[in-house]
């Protein structure tokens, strides 16, 4: 099936893009004829889905300047150009009521979370967009914009996602647009110990009937990688199934803050 979005001649960047919503951002960047390179901690990993997109790879973690500036520089090496960047990885890290949380712990969210994204975005802009132009899309989140229980550093640095990411449209225009995507509760490893123990109260709650799928978030973010939409910077797509709106639902139910509650994340390697 051809995309709509075509993107045939641009190179892309996918950080986190081996597993979860980032592998099927990297899919669908290819699949609209992007070339893609990956990045992740496991290098097997990456090789093996660098191989599987016929882009390439560098692996690594975002926590690390040193890697992030190596990335930017290796996808221009390798794929001749860096019109797309998509901030996807994160860490849910620290987990807990923020009183008891060690200030830091506190600076793992920051540094992978927004720290990250904006290294990343500097090094693009320096070796490729500030002379050609480009696109920036970042992975937020449906709860930056409220609180809950356990979760109050990832959606703190989330929400800064959200401002970095209108500051740096503002900054970047005309040459580079800048838009957040923000998704509800997604099929992922990171968010299993939400929604595994309690699937059927959260789909019964949801307007929409599911739980969203990776893909769903990666149409979104081709969307707004691609020339259609050309005229957006500075803005926020919430993909989040209704969930905003679902206290309308006359079967509306809180199963998710419940698992935020009582439920604790394992960490992903």
């Amino acid at each position: 099936m051809t995309s709509p979005y075509g993107l045939q001649g641009r190179a892309a960047v996918v950080t986190g893009a081996t597993r979860g919503i980032g592998l099927a951002v990297a899919r669908s960047l290819t699949e609209a004829g992007a070339r893609v390179c990956v990045t992740a901690r496991d290098a097997e990993e990456v090789r093996r889905t660098a191989a599987e997109l016929g882009g390439a790879g560098l692996p690594g973690d975002v926590a690390d300047p040193a890697h992030l500036r190596s990335l930017a520089d290796f996808c221009v090496r390798a794929l001749g150009r860096l019109d797309i960047v998509v901030n996807n990885a994160a860490t849910n890290q620290p987990y807990g009521p923020l009183m008891d949380i060690d200030p830091l712990a506190w600076r793992t969210a920051f540094t992978v979370n927004v720290e990250a994204p904006l290294r990343l975005t500097q090094h693009a802009w320096r070796a490729w967009m500030r002379e050609h132009g480009g696109t920036v899309v970042n992975i937020c989140t449906e709860g930056a914009e409220h609180v809950g229980p356990n979760i109050g550093a990832y959606g703190t640095s989330k929400s800064a996602l959200l401002h970095l990411t209108r500051q740096l449209a503002g900054e970047l225009a005309p040459k580079v647009r800048v838009n957040s995507v923000s998704p509800g509760l997604i099929r992922t490893e990171l968010a299993r110990f939400v929604w595994e123990s309690a699937e059927q109260q959260i789909t019964d709650a949801m307007p929409l009937g599911r739980i969203g799928e990776p893909e769903d978030i990666a149409r979104a973010v081709t969307w707004l990688a691609s020339g259609a939409a050309q005229w957006v910077t500075g803005a926020d797509l919430v993909v989040d199934g209704g969930t905003r709106v679902r206290a309308a639902q006359p079967t509306a139910g809180s199963a998710v803050q419940e698992a935020l509650r009582t439920r604790t994340p394992t960490e992903l390697p």
